[in-house]
């Protein structure tokens, strides 16, 4: 199990790579966009194929993502991959904080109560 939580490590920390890739202007324009798509489909919670269909909805999780990663490293020259793994790497050991991921999910929840209860107040009469 510990293997597998490395791999998922390393391809999210590939996935930020990427991400800090498609930023770099001196990228060229193709890889650029090619970087910024599965940059943007590697760190979105929309999939393509929703997760709760069963094989194929984590197969593009497993298998899209990281040759959408292996091929955007391929591509992209070694001094600009060097500077956003550099990048990737000081933002994947910033500190994560429980308690304002709490703060944010209770604010979303709050507003979502609130929209519930301003939709239901007309029907109840």
């Amino acid at each position: 199990m510990a293997g597998w939580r490395a791999r998922l490590h390393h391809l999210k920390r590939e996935a930020l790579t990427v991400y800090f890739a498609a930023r770099d202007p001196r990228l060229p324009w193709p890889v650029r966009l090619l970087a910024l798509g599965i940059a943007a489909y590697a760190l979105s919670p929309i999939d393509l194929i929703p997760d709760f269909i069963p094989v194929l909805g984590y197969l593009d999780d497993l298998v899209l993502v990281p040759l959408g990663v292996a091929l955007v490293v391929k591509l992209t020259p070694p001094a600009i991959l060097a500077d956003a793994r550099l990048r990737a790497e000081r933002v994947a050991v910033r500190p994560v904080s429980v308690a304002a991921a709490i703060v944010i999910a209770a604010i979303w929840l709050l507003l979502l109560a609130a929209v519930g209860w301003w939709l239901w107040r007309p029907w109840q009469g």
